[in-house]
Order: C-alpha cells, then structure tokens, then sequence
C-alpha cells in the first residue's frame, strides 16, 4: 500500500469508526469524506514541498555540528527543504559541489584553497569561527613559554593541527620552527602515552581532548578560539548555486543560524543531540559541549580578520605571492539578507 493510501485509510478512521446505528445524514457523511481527502492532499502536497539539498560534512565532531542539529531538531524544514547529510572528504567533496552531486559543503579552508586556484566555489558562511583546538601539557608545565626548548606530540607532521599549534605559538611570541620540536606520536591514545613517558612534554587537539586530558592529570595552556578568529567550518557553495539558487541557499544559512543559537540557549539539548550523532556517552558529550560552546556564533558570519588568516596560510601552503582578495574567495550577499531578515543589525 501506497503512503497516500495509508494517510488515507488515517484520515478516514474517524467516518469508519462512527456509531452507524445512530442517524446520519448523507451530506455530514460527505462532509467528512471530503474532509479525510483534503487532509491527505494537504499532507502529500507539504511533503513534496521540501526542497532536497545535500551536504557533504568530513566527520562526525563538534566542529561540523551546526547543520547535523538543524536536521534533527527540524530546523531545515521550518526553512521548506529536506536535508540530506552526506559524510565525504574535503578533497572528493569540492569535485562534487562543482559538479552538483552535492549542493553545499561544511569545510572553509579547503574550499579556500580551491577558490584561490580559480576553482568557482565560494565561503558563503561560518558558523565555527573559532577552533577548538587545546594545547595539553604534564602539570609542571604552567604556561606555553614554558614549552621552549621541549618537544610537542601530533598526530602528523604538515597537517592542519600542525598548522593551528604554529598559530598559537606564534601568538605567544615563540618562533615554532627554532624554540619547539614537532614529533609525530600518532593518534590521540598513542600522544598521551608519549606525554606519560617523557618523549614529549605536550599535545594538541580539538575538544574533547582537553577533558580526557585532564582527566590524565594533564592542564590545558591554551585554547585556540581564545587567541584568535579562524573560520573553521560553515557553508561552502558553487559559483553556479549562489548565482542560480540564492533563495535555497539563504534558507540553509538561516536553519544553520537557528541551529547556532539553540546551540547557545539550550545546553541539555544540544547533548542530547550530540550524544545522537557523534555516538558517544553523556558525559562525553557534555565536556564536548562545554569545549566547544564559545567556537560557535549566533549570526553566521564570516570573521574578516580570521578569514584573512587563513587566505595567507593557504597562500603558504601553496607557495603563492600574489594578493588573494577576501571577493576572489567569499561572497557574503546571501548571508547578509538572511541576516537583516532575521533582525540583526548593520549586516
């Protein structure tokens, strides 16, 4: 049976399961047929209204969590469209978005790497403009000068981790290719193991490493979205969708701005969804959440000054010296509609 007829056989129970030994008249009988038939039409025709998108995301963390929440806690189709989250890689999900197998990627600098080489994709929002990234250290350590000289555990060396504990140390004074060593330790088990035997002396990572670090005896020293503005994740589209789809675009900038600001006012069920997602335990989540409340904004904008940076870390990284203009990388126009349609200011 057809979901139509089954919404049928629904609407229809109440003229069905009516009292037929007492008197009806044919034209109320009528009536409620006609009824049970518009309630169908009504609910096929809402369904079909729901535009379908798809959204490519890396990984299942809180850095990308903005959109899985506005899924779940139905803020998509408050905006008429249906979601569908697709867990891909930056370097398959850029060739997709430009070919339309997927509408909307989550990843900044990727896409800004790819915009730089004339790829036409563009940053169209962000809504992790801070990173979570935690520089962990064995207790006696108290502050990140006192890391000079000593030797930093990551998960590889030349990754974006690398790349955000270069920042940090470059904005407490320290020249992070003369006064530290990188060493590669591994994943997250195997970094915590070095720190306990001496090979290093700190690690780094996004939350919840810091908890599970402290939980180790281990102090946090600093925290990346701390130090400076960095859009991390938000929403990456093509050239060919801004121009062609601005109305379905500003719809996702708007359920991803929703999903920021419950982020912000609802803690217990911004767990609960997280536990959901990410698959993991309450108190897990909860450090989680507690980690990466402030990366979060309320508005989906794109930091300038963060944005900035992270042209000229992709401009190293890809050994380019021409001037890379924010234009040639970002087109903010739908974000601001969006923005002054749901009430704020000077957008």
């Amino acid at each position: 049976m057809s979901a139509t007829l089954v919404q049928y056989e629904e609407a229809l129970k109440g003229v069905r399961g009516r009292d037929w030994g007492r008197p009806e008249s044919k034209g109320s009988t009528m009536k409620k047929a006609l009824l049970a038939l518009s309630m169908v039409f009504l609910l096929q025709t809402s369904v079909q209204a729901l535009d379908k998108i798809r959204i490519g995301y890396p990984d299942f963390n809180s850095s990308t969590f903005t959109l899985p929440l506005a899924q779940i806690r139905g803020f998509f189709k408050e905006e008429g469209l249906q979601a569908e989250l697709i867990r891909i890689r930056s370097a398959v999900a850029l060739p997709a978005l430009t070919s339309g197998e997927i509408d909307y990627h989550t990843v900044v600098s990727p896409a800004i790497a790819a915009a730089m080489r004339g790829i036409p994709v563009r940053v169209v929002a962000c809504f992790t403009p801070g990173l979570t990234t935690a520089i962990i250290a064995r207790p006696e350590f108290k502050t990140i000068q006192d890391l000079k000289g000593k030797t930093i555990g990551l998960n590889s060396i030349g990754g974006g981790l690398e790349s955000t504990v270069r920042m940090m140390l470059k904005y407490y004074g320290l020249d992070p290719d003369k006064d530290v060593k990188f060493l590669a330790t591994g994943p997250l088990e195997t970094r915590f193991a070095a720190l306990k035997q001496g090979l290093t002396v700190a690690t780094a990572g996004s939350t919840p490493v810091d908890y599970l670090g402290k939980k180790l005896g281990y102090v946090v020293l600093a925290r990346a979205y701390d130090l400076f503005s960095y859009p991390n994740t938000g929403l990456v589209a093509s050239v060919k969708k801004i121009k062609e789809k601005p109305d379905e675009l500003k719809r996702v900038i708007r359920a991803g701005i929703k999903a920021n600001r419950y982020i912000h006012q609802n803690r217990d069920g911004t767990i609960q969804v997280m536990m959901q997602w990410m698959k993991i335990d309450k108190e897990t989540a909860a450090a989680t959440y507690d980690g990466a409340e402030k990366s979060f904004n309320d508005d989906g904008s794109v930091p300038e000054a963060g944005l900035r940076i992270a042209i000229d870390e992709a401009k190293k990284a890809a050994n380019v010296s021409r001037e890379v203009s924010i234009n040639e990388i970002a087109d903010l126009t739908v974000l601001r509609e969006a923005q002054r349609e749901m009430g704020f200011k000077d957008r």
